[in-house]
């Protein structure tokens, strides 16, 4: 069913999430360019456009367009400076969020190799609530969820306990 095989529970996790809160009738925008996610999406029933890979914090075109219910950002937030204007200038009602939650025992992700896959927020849910909060959005629901990895040692053990992803369905107030 799952394309890629690393992300099995995130995915499938994910998908139960907004099955629950969103209706296969809502036209999704999904910030970020078409990726597994969003093909497991379509391949769900989701009407669903994507952004072109455009920089969100210099270029907010996208979500000018009127023609979408929803927006989903699924693990896009942390990469930005300033996921508050993207908030604020969201024209849905409904917006589904997925980030990684910051991990005590390990610093934020910083890709040697791609200038463009770093985490600049590793957030707390406690800010990712307040930064929706702030801009205008009432979290109707939220979960927490950890990701195991297939490793041994200190780290593994605590990423086996440990919640690593915050996602939230939200509505504007």
């Amino acid at each position: 069913m799952y394309e890629n095989t690393f992300p099995n529970k995130r995915f499938k996790l994910t998908l139960q999430f907004l099955e629950k809160n969103i209706g296969k009738s809502e036209v999704i925008l999904d910030l970020g360019v078409p990726n597994p996610f969003s093909k497991i999406m379509e391949s769900n029933g989701y009407q669903i456009f994507n952004t072109t890979g455009e920089d969100l914090d210099e270029n907010q075109e996208a979500l000018k367009n009127e023609n979408y219910t929803v927006v989903t950002a699924f693990e896009i937030f942390e990469h930005l400076l300033n996921p508050y204007t993207v908030l604020k200038n969201i024209k849905s009602n409904k917006v589904v969020i997925s980030i990684p939650l910051r991990l005590w025992f390990t610093s934020a992700y910083k890709s040697k190799t791609d200038l463009w896959d770093r985490h600049y927020h590793e957030f707390e849910d406690w800010q990712l609530d307040w930064l929706l909060e702030k801009t205008g959005w009432n979290i109707i629901e939220r979960e927490k969820f950890t990701h195991p990895v297939k490793n041994i040692g200190f780290r593994p053990l605590l990423r086996y306990f440990t919640p690593r992803y915050y996602m939230v369905y939200a509505e504007r107030i």
